[in-house]
């Protein structure tokens, strides 16, 4: 069994404050780790607000509208840097299914297909994504009890199945646009998105 280590940490300071980025892989020499970001204030002793994110790099680093994953990171952020706690940025792009696949998904989106069924006519899970690294990342840091910032239930249920207590669920609702509204009510109607 691979088991993720810490790998190598440093001091990013950002327009958000100052956080401590620390890569986790199970092979030193993993080009695409995950990643975990904490605010320089944050309290190990108490319930920590963690983030979730997985990778979404038309989103998070191109500012796609196709999504609201750019604007829930930008939104974790802000929360972390006056809150406390961390952000979990999994390299799982897409879903799990990767950045090429992603597009191709979009592709047949473009033609009215949701973001749900794209995922499966292209062979793949609706959504194909681990939260079991999160976790396991979570218990190397000796995290206890945590907040959770999402509106996904899958991540609520991964860690309600693990030995992390989930305090409470922070919601991460992001303003609908027009290119991202029905790419919101597929998450909301057919994934059990938390969202209104």
């Amino acid at each position: 069994m691979k088991i993720m280590k810490k790998q190598a940490s440093v001091t990013i300071p950002n327009r958000y404050g100052n956080f401590e980025l620390i890569a986790y892989s199970d092979d030193f020499g993993e080009r695409m780790p995950h990643l975990v970001y904490i605010a320089e204030h944050t309290d190990f002793s108490k319930t920590i607000n963690v983030r979730i994110h997985s990778e979404c790099l038309t989103g998070d680093l191109f500012g796609s509208f196709r999504c609201d994953c750019g604007e829930q990171l930008d939104e974790s952020m802000k929360y972390i840097s006056k809150h406390g706690g961390m952000i979990l940025y999994l390299r799982q792009e897409g879903r799990g299914i990767g950045l090429i696949n992603k597009l191709k998904a979009y592709n047949l989106q473009d033609k009215g297909v949701n973001t749900k069924d794209a995922n499966i006519q292209l062979g793949f899970k609706a959504d194909a994504r681990s939260f079991d690294i999160a976790v396991e990342i979570l218990n190397d840091l000796g995290v206890k009890a945590i907040n959770l910032l999402t509106n996904n239930p899958l991540k609520i249920d991964a860690i309600e199945a693990s030995n992390i207590k989930l305090v409470k669920r922070i919601p991460l609702e992001i303003k609908p646009k027009t290119e991202n509204k029905f790419y919101l009510e597929t998450k909301r109607d057919l994934m059990g998105h938390i969202i209104g």
